[in-house]
Protein backbone atom coordinates (compact mmCIF):
# COMPACT_ATOMS: atom_id res chain seq x y z
CA UNK A 1 0.00 0.00 0.00
CA UNK A 2 1.19 3.17 -1.01
CA UNK A 3 1.60 5.82 2.00
CA UNK A 4 -0.55 8.80 1.49
CA UNK A 5 0.93 11.57 3.21
CA UNK A 6 4.93 12.44 3.44
CA UNK A 7 6.38 14.26 6.53
CA UNK A 8 9.43 16.43 6.05
CA UNK A 9 11.60 18.05 8.80
CA UNK A 10 14.03 20.93 8.00
CA UNK A 11 17.14 21.91 10.40
CA UNK A 12 18.94 24.87 9.96
CA UNK A 13 19.83 27.61 11.90
CA UNK A 14 18.11 30.96 12.49
CA UNK A 15 19.22 33.56 9.29
CA UNK A 16 18.88 30.19 6.69
CA UNK A 17 15.75 29.85 6.03
CA UNK A 18 14.26 26.40 7.15
CA UNK A 19 10.96 28.55 7.69
CA UNK A 20 10.83 30.05 4.28
CA UNK A 21 11.78 26.64 2.74
CA UNK A 22 8.78 24.75 4.59
CA UNK A 23 6.39 27.34 3.49
CA UNK A 24 7.91 28.18 0.54
CA UNK A 25 7.02 24.39 -0.03
CA UNK A 26 3.50 23.78 1.10
CA UNK A 27 2.15 27.26 -0.68
CA UNK A 28 3.44 25.28 -3.75
CA UNK A 29 2.13 22.04 -2.92
CA UNK A 30 -1.56 23.80 -2.42
CA UNK A 31 -1.46 25.50 -5.46
CA UNK A 32 -0.68 22.05 -6.76
CA UNK A 33 -4.27 20.14 -5.22
CA UNK A 34 -2.37 18.73 -2.40
CA UNK A 35 -3.24 18.97 1.48
CA UNK A 36 -0.47 20.47 3.30
CA UNK A 37 0.52 21.79 6.85
CA UNK A 38 3.71 23.44 7.01
CA UNK A 39 5.05 24.84 10.00
CA UNK A 40 8.40 26.46 12.12
CA UNK A 41 9.11 24.58 15.49
CA UNK A 42 9.31 27.82 17.73
CA UNK A 43 11.78 28.55 20.77
CA UNK A 44 14.10 30.84 21.85
CA UNK A 45 15.53 31.15 18.36
CA UNK A 46 18.00 33.70 17.61
CA UNK A 47 20.15 34.34 14.18
CA UNK A 48 22.44 30.98 14.46
CA UNK A 49 20.32 29.49 16.40
CA UNK A 50 18.94 25.40 15.72
CA UNK A 51 15.84 25.89 14.32
CA UNK A 52 13.48 23.13 12.60
CA UNK A 53 9.94 23.27 10.10
CA UNK A 54 8.00 21.17 9.23
CA UNK A 55 5.92 20.12 6.05
CA UNK A 56 3.25 17.31 5.55
CA UNK A 57 1.90 16.78 2.24
CA UNK A 58 -0.96 14.53 1.32
CA UNK A 59 -3.58 13.86 -1.76
CA UNK A 60 -5.98 13.67 1.38
CA UNK A 61 -7.03 15.83 4.41
CA UNK A 62 -4.65 15.95 7.18
CA UNK A 63 -5.79 15.06 10.49
CA UNK A 64 -2.04 15.47 12.60
CA UNK A 65 -1.85 18.27 14.34
CA UNK A 66 1.77 17.64 16.14
CA UNK A 67 5.24 18.15 15.41
CA UNK A 68 6.73 15.40 12.72
CA UNK A 69 8.71 13.08 14.64
CA UNK A 70 8.97 10.26 11.92
CA UNK A 71 10.19 12.66 8.87
CA UNK A 72 10.13 10.49 5.35
CA UNK A 73 12.90 12.94 4.58
CA UNK A 74 15.12 15.15 6.65
CA UNK A 75 16.86 18.23 4.84
CA UNK A 76 19.81 19.75 6.80
CA UNK A 77 20.83 23.24 5.46
CA UNK A 78 23.87 23.76 7.76
CA UNK A 79 26.12 20.45 8.40
CA UNK A 80 27.40 21.53 11.25
CA UNK A 81 24.37 20.91 12.72
CA UNK A 82 25.22 17.16 12.60
CA UNK A 83 27.61 17.28 15.32
CA UNK A 84 25.24 18.32 17.79
CA UNK A 85 21.57 17.73 16.59
CA UNK A 86 20.47 14.73 16.42
CA UNK A 87 18.76 15.09 12.78
CA UNK A 88 18.19 11.23 11.71
CA UNK A 89 16.00 11.24 14.64
CA UNK A 90 13.10 9.21 13.71
CA UNK A 91 14.17 9.18 10.18
CA UNK A 92 14.24 5.39 9.26
CA UNK A 93 17.46 3.86 7.81
CA UNK A 94 16.01 1.65 5.77
CA UNK A 95 13.52 4.03 3.79
CA UNK A 96 14.19 7.91 4.91
CA UNK A 97 15.81 10.18 2.79
CA UNK A 98 18.51 12.33 4.22
CA UNK A 99 20.00 15.93 2.33
CA UNK A 100 22.20 17.75 3.60
CA UNK A 101 24.04 20.90 2.85
CA UNK A 102 28.03 20.18 2.50
CA UNK A 103 31.04 20.96 0.16
CA UNK A 104 31.96 16.92 1.92
CA UNK A 105 30.59 13.65 -0.09
CA UNK A 106 28.19 11.50 1.30
CA UNK A 107 30.29 8.88 2.57
CA UNK A 108 32.04 11.37 4.49
CA UNK A 109 28.68 12.43 5.91
CA UNK A 110 27.78 9.18 6.37
CA UNK A 111 30.40 8.59 8.63
CA UNK A 112 30.02 11.51 10.86
CA UNK A 113 26.35 10.93 11.33
CA UNK A 114 27.04 7.02 11.68
CA UNK A 115 24.46 7.04 8.91
CA UNK A 116 23.89 3.40 7.49
CA UNK A 117 20.87 4.35 5.12
CA UNK A 118 20.96 4.04 1.52
CA UNK A 119 19.18 7.34 0.52
CA UNK A 120 21.69 10.36 1.70
CA UNK A 121 21.89 13.03 -0.72
CA UNK A 122 24.89 16.00 -0.36
CA UNK A 123 24.13 18.84 -2.17
CA UNK A 124 26.52 22.37 -1.50
CA UNK A 125 23.31 24.26 -1.27
CA UNK A 126 25.50 27.24 -0.25
CA UNK A 127 27.73 27.68 -2.73
CA UNK A 128 24.89 26.87 -5.53
CA UNK A 129 23.12 30.13 -3.81
CA UNK A 130 26.33 31.86 -3.84
CA UNK A 131 27.08 32.33 -7.33
CA UNK A 132 23.20 32.25 -8.14
CA UNK A 133 22.59 35.29 -6.09
CA UNK A 134 25.07 36.45 -3.80
CA UNK A 135 24.39 34.85 -1.14
CA UNK A 136 25.03 31.59 0.60
CA UNK A 137 21.53 31.34 1.84
CA UNK A 138 20.75 27.11 1.10
CA UNK A 139 16.85 27.41 1.53
CA UNK A 140 15.88 27.77 -2.09
CA UNK A 141 18.09 25.14 -3.28
CA UNK A 142 17.17 22.61 -1.03
CA UNK A 143 13.90 22.89 -2.14
CA UNK A 144 15.38 22.28 -5.55
CA UNK A 145 17.20 19.36 -4.15
CA UNK A 146 14.39 17.54 -2.42
CA UNK A 147 11.94 17.93 -5.78
CA UNK A 148 14.74 16.55 -7.59
CA UNK A 149 15.16 13.67 -5.53
CA UNK A 150 11.34 13.04 -4.10
CA UNK A 151 9.58 13.67 -7.48
CA UNK A 152 6.62 15.56 -5.10
CA UNK A 153 5.74 17.99 -8.17
CA UNK A 154 7.11 19.00 -11.21
CA UNK A 155 9.91 21.10 -11.03
CA UNK A 156 8.33 24.00 -13.41
CA UNK A 157 5.37 23.87 -11.73
CA UNK A 158 7.46 24.63 -8.52
CA UNK A 159 9.82 27.60 -10.17
CA UNK A 160 6.40 29.18 -11.20
CA UNK A 161 4.93 29.37 -8.13
CA UNK A 162 7.72 30.73 -6.24
CA UNK A 163 8.53 33.48 -9.20
CA UNK A 164 5.11 34.65 -8.47
CA UNK A 165 5.59 34.36 -5.02
CA UNK A 166 9.41 36.17 -5.38
CA UNK A 167 7.95 38.65 -7.84
CA UNK A 168 5.98 39.96 -5.12
CA UNK A 169 8.10 40.60 -2.28
CA UNK A 170 11.06 41.11 -4.14
CA UNK A 171 9.47 43.31 -7.69
CA UNK A 172 12.35 45.73 -7.44
CA UNK A 173 14.99 43.35 -6.91
CA UNK A 174 14.59 41.33 -10.72
CA UNK A 175 18.12 39.91 -9.77
CA UNK A 176 16.98 38.15 -6.21
CA UNK A 177 14.02 36.83 -8.03
CA UNK A 178 16.50 34.90 -11.07
CA UNK A 179 19.17 34.46 -8.80
CA UNK A 180 17.19 31.57 -6.59
CA UNK A 181 15.11 30.35 -9.35
CA UNK A 182 18.57 29.94 -10.87
CA UNK A 183 19.54 28.12 -7.54
CA UNK A 184 16.17 25.89 -7.26
CA UNK A 185 16.82 24.83 -10.80
CA UNK A 186 20.88 24.26 -10.32
CA UNK A 187 20.60 21.92 -7.57
CA UNK A 188 17.97 20.01 -9.15
CA UNK A 189 19.71 19.21 -11.88
CA UNK A 190 22.82 18.34 -9.42
CA UNK A 191 20.91 16.04 -7.04
CA UNK A 192 19.48 14.04 -10.26
CA UNK A 193 23.04 13.05 -11.36
CA UNK A 194 23.90 11.61 -8.19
Amino acid sequence: MAKDMIEIRWHGRGGQGAKTAALLLGEAAINAGKYVQAFPEYGPERMGAPVASYDRISDKEIFIHSPVIAPDTVLVLDETLIDSVDVCQGLPEDTGVLVVNTPFNKEEVAVRLKWKGKKLYTIDASRIAQASFGKPIPNTPMIGALIGITNLMPIDAFIEDTKKKLEKKFKSKPEVIEGNLKAIKTAYEEVKKQ
